[in-house]
């Protein structure tokens, strides 16, 4: 209930200050005639209204959607509003039967705000952190055309293909990504556990102990000692990662170095082309303007290389330049792009020539994926047949001199 401070007289003869807890200022003032003082001041307290207004504000904002519940939310919006349905009636039955509670609160923000005469794009727009600037431009160009049924359609597609795209990629990654930790973790196991055990053996046989041999000892009671200094390690190295990828300055530098490496540049470049060029064909069929669709299409470039790339062809276009002259001039866009871009400026179909662009950038991309895989697979056996040789070799050296030895 809201509080109220107030300032009043007591008896016709002093002046009191005090605070009362009421539903308005007219029952505030009525509450404090009832105790028998005459109100002067009577003012709603400013840190109770701050705090009713954050309360408010995180009550009605929305959480971060993934993108696997905006799939969902978006086939379910799509469905209902092609048969006709008005979208508040829409927003409360996906509310009243959605089983994720993020989406049943996206529902219920988006229904409530709506009530109070707000458009779907212009809550979208409050909300932009929970589905982000492409969601919110493309919802904005359906409802501005009249065509939002066609354009949730457009969007639901496009987020399959992103979703498709972040599974292709993370699977092709997982893999070495796997057999390295899976290597460092026997590494770790045979130092620990194993050179120990066999060190006693070791000492027996007399000699002097290869250099390998010396190093895997040493390391293993290392680990033994001061195991807290590994687990350390390890989640400096995590939190390590993490900033470098969250810092603006670092990710700059790791994205240009990533455009260098061989096999890895193409497969992150035509990963970035395909979500950009899928947004770009969906933006243009929408109606929204060339200039527009590449800033909306650049929203979805995770290089920060790329995307300062993309920046400067939009500023060419918005100054005259044709998207296939513009995109060109960045020295980044493939070829085969370029040419089917030019054409469909030349013929005047660019939409359909853009549409071509996602699809040879998906067979490209899975061409790419096919043949990183094909090299990681023998690169991995060759990095692990290294370490399994490297501790063999430093396991039986001590036991091959002995026996010569003999």
């Amino acid at each position: 209930m809201p509080s109220f401070n107030y300032v009043a007289m007591k008896s016709n003869r002093s002046q009191i200050k005090g605070r009362v807890e009421a539903l308005n200022i007219q029952a505030a003032r009525a509450q404090i005639r009832k105790m028998g003082y005459v109100p002067i001041k009577i003012a709603e307290d400013s840190d109770f209204a701050a705090r009713e207004k954050r309360a408010t504000a995180k009550k009605n904002e929305l959480p971060e959607i993934s993108l696997k519940h905006k799939i969902e939310f978006t086939s379910t919006l799509q469905i209902l509003t092609a048969t006709g349905i008005p979208i508040i009636e829409t927003l409360a039955f996906m509310e009243e039967n959605a089983e994720n509670k993020k989406i049943k609160k996206v529902c219920s923000v988006l229904k409530n705000q709506i009530v109070n005469g707000s458009t779907l794009a212009e809550t979208m727009e409050k909300n932009r952190r929970a589905f982000g600037r492409v969601y919110v431009g493309l919802t904005r160009a359906g409802e501005d055309s009249g065509e939002l049924d066609v354009t949730l359609e457009r969007m639901l597609d496009l987020l399959k293909k992103q979703a498709n795209v972040k599974s292709k990629v993370i699977g092709a990654l997982v893999y070495p990504v796997f057999v390295i930790i899976l290597a460092i973790c026997v590494v770790i196991v045979m130092l620990a556990f194993v050179f120990p055990a066999f060190e006693s053996m070791f000492e027996s046989l007399g000699g002097t102990l290869p250099i390998v041999t010396k190093m895997c000892i040493n390391a293993g009671h290392f680990i033994c000692d001061y195991w807290w200094v590994l687990i350390l390690a390890i989640i400096l190295s995590i939190s390590g990662i993490i900033f470098i990828f969250k810092n603006e300055v670092t990710k700059r530098i790791v994205d240009r170095i990533a455009l260098k490496i061989f096999l890895l540049n193409d497969l992150l470049r035509y990963a970035n082309y395909s979500n950009f060029m899928a947004v770009l064909q969906v933006a243009y069929d929408a109606g929204i303007p060339v200039v527009n669709c590449l800033y909306l299409a650049n929203l979805t470039l995770d290089n920060i290389i790329l995307r300062e790339t993309i920046s400067a062809a939009a500023i060419r276009v918005q100054q005259g330049t044709n998207l296939s002259t513009a995109l060109k001039a960045t020295g980044e866009i493939p070829n085969m792009m370029l040419f089917m871009i030019a054409t469909g400026e030349q013929s005047g179909r660019l939409g359909d020539m853009l549409f071509n662009c996602t699809t040879y950038i998906d067979k490209k991309l899975d061409d790419i994926i096919d043949t990183f895989t094909k090299l990681v697979e023998p690169f991995m056996l060759v990095v692990i047949g290294g370490i399994v040789l490297f501790l063999a070799l430093a396991l039986y050296m001590p036991l091959f001199g002995a026996y010569a030895q003999m």
